[in-house]
């Protein structure tokens, strides 16, 4: 890893979870690619976040009706306000019951492993 790597590493601030703010959904055309690389779809359960590394799984909760879903960071963003923390997927949207109103107040948090039934 080379030195400029290094000292850019150490100049990123990863946000700790739990964070609460305000949540927006966005929409790009099909298959185009995400910051990440992959490509977006519209269905996936899947978000957008300034810091959190990709791939990170984060519980999304509606503060004012607890409506709660487990998306997956895949690109960059919100670009717009700081009090904007996440921006979901319209798929991600349409579990919190937000599509209509757009934006809405969210608790972020990590996901918590699901236990393995045991017979």
């Amino acid at each position: 890893m080379s030195l400029a790597w290094l000292l850019l590493a150490a100049h990123v601030q990863v946000a700790a979870l739990p964070q609460v703010g305000y949540a927006t959904w966005y929409s790009a055309p099909q298959g185009v690619k995400t910051a990440s690389g992959e490509v977006f779809d519209a269905r996936g359960l899947t978000a957008a976040h300034r810091t959190l590394p990709f791939g990170t799984c984060v519980s999304v909760t509606r503060v004012d009706t607890s409506r709660t879903v487990r998306v997956r960071i895949t690109d960059r963003g919100p670009f717009a306000g700081k009090e904007r923390i996440i921006d979901l997927s319209p798929a991600a949207a349409e579990r919190l019951g937000m599509s209509r109103m757009g934006v809405a107040k969210v608790r972020l948090g990590r996901c918590l492993r699901r236990r393995r039934q045991t017979r």
